[in-house]
């Protein structure tokens, strides 16, 4: 349960002092609140001899035993730490690497969600009198949609529930309610964009400030804007904010004005970085994101396994918070591509077709070749005659220093593969490897 003192100011602004002792705080009954009411970690702390009255600060926590995503997958029911009749909500994870596995929510917990979302919004300038488009699923029992409608319910600002499953809908709202912010993913505003310029309609005369983007990475390594998140600027004449989140983390992490990664929220999350044998990594490399989220009292989890790359930054940030970030996600584990010895990962892909003005959407295709080595087929869809898949290809060999298949098909094609109404975001990734079968 989030204390008041949370609720009322976080932990963003707090000392170093300060922060360090509430985390402790939190993380202490945190750990204490699985051990009296998880059966999950009642069951692994036992088998692997873990005594909490051991465990004296946060610094423990690398001592601790990892969950991923196949012990919620094989195990979902073993987590809920709370009796089934305090279960208000059901949240499904994505699905992307495998089944989707409900995630059972209290009052305590949506509440904390709503929270989450209100100093992420905050940070991104949002206040009471903003419109803010909201182009995310809020049905099938996706939790980010819910998370923005109860985080700008706290700020008091107007939301304006659009969803993500028609252009069409986005693009009258948007004409008809003029927002002053749009939370979706950035192909999606890439679309609207160029859907409302298409129809007369100036993006830039909307009256849109800020684009909350969710699902892609819109910034790169550097913290810089890539060139989707360029040309969404430029399109919208708006600023970015980037963000990350899983279900599972019941958690964001958000650009604020200064554009240099995700806060995180310390008072409800730790993040490790981990290398690829489970051991710490230093900020500035990249590696697996590990979280655990606290304050969280339907099925609070411990060192979560997200499977996603990317890098932590401890700099202090220009906007005078004192937490570190998280940056972009740099690419998935599962996704990891080997072409002939040169090891990297789809983002450095779509990252070059980001950059083709003339791409009008695009998915990979991976296939076994040998034990050792991949076969790549980078789709994209263009217009007759706007884009040569020859030229196409020498520029991705620049990059990536191996030379993938490059197809070029008609747009809608592209879109009908990418875009299916079961799933939040468009799949780019289709892994046809005999030992994974996946799409993103």
């Amino acid at each position: 349960m989030i204390t008041k003192t949370f609720q009322e100011s976080g932990l963003a602004f707090q000392s170093p002092e300060v922060i360090s002792a509430r985390r402790n705080e939190i993380f202490l009954h945190h750990v204490a609140y699985l051990a009296a009411r998880s059966p999950f970690y009642q069951h692994k702390f036992a088998k692997e001899k873990i005594d909490i009255r051991d465990i004296k600060t946060i610094d423990d926590l690398p001592g601790l035993p990892l969950t991923d995503k196949a012990d919620l997958a094989g195990a979902a029911d073993e987590f809920l730490c709370v009796p089934p009749e305090q279960v208000v909500d059901f949240c499904l994870t994505s699905g992307t690497t495998g089944a989707p596995v409900p995630l059972q929510q209290t009052a305590a917990d949506l509440q904390r969600l709503a929270f989450n979302e209100e100093i992420s919004f905050r940070g991104a300038g949002i206040a009471s009198g903003d419109r803010v488009l909201i182009a995310v699923a809020l049905d099938r029992c996706f939790m980010a949609g819910l998370a923005y409608f109860l985080g700008l319910l706290r700020i008091g600002a107007l939301a304006i529930r659009g969803g993500s499953g028609s252009l069409p809908v986005l693009a009258e709202l948007a004409r008809r309610y003029r927002p002053t912010a749009i939370i979706g993913v950035p192909t999606l505003l890439l679309r609207l964009a160029e859907r409302l310029a298409g129809s007369g309609n100036d993006p830039t005369a909307m009256g849109v400030k800020r684009l909350i983007c969710i699902g892609e990475p819109v910034r790169d390594r550097g913290l810089a804007l890539s060139a989707l998140g360029d040309r969404l600027a430029n399109l919208w004449q708006a600023s970015l904010y980037g963000t990350y989140a899983s279900t599972e983390m019941a958690t964001s992490f958000s650009d604020c004005c200064a554009g240099r990664g995700g806060h995180v929220p310390a008072e409800l999350v730790a993040v490790e970085i981990l290398d690829d044998k489970g051991r710490p990594l230093p900020a500035g490399e990249a590696g697996e994101v590990v979280a655990t989220p606290f304050q969280v009292t339907g099925m609070p989890l411990l060192r979560f396994r997200t499977g996603d790359i990317a890098v932590f930054h401890e700099d202090p940030c220009p906007c005078g918070r004192r937490t570190p970030r998280l940056g972009p996600v740099l690419g998935r584990l599962s996704q990891m591509l080997k072409v002939r010895g040169t090891t990297f990962f789809p983002q450095s892909i779509f990252s070059v077709l980001e950059e083709v003005e003339e791409v009008r959407g695009y998915y990979l295709e991976v296939f076994d070749e040998f034990d050792l080595s991949d076969r790549v087929r980078v789709v994209v869809g263009a217009t007759d005659g706007t884009l040569d898949a020859k030229a196409l290809g020498d520029r991705l060999a620049a990059s990536l220093r191996v030379r993938p298949e490059v197809l070029v098909l008609p747009p809608e094609e592209v879109q009908l593969k990418t875009h299916s109404a079961e799933k939040r975001k468009p799949m780019t990734f289709f892994d046809y490897r005999r030992q994974t079968l996946s799409g993103r």
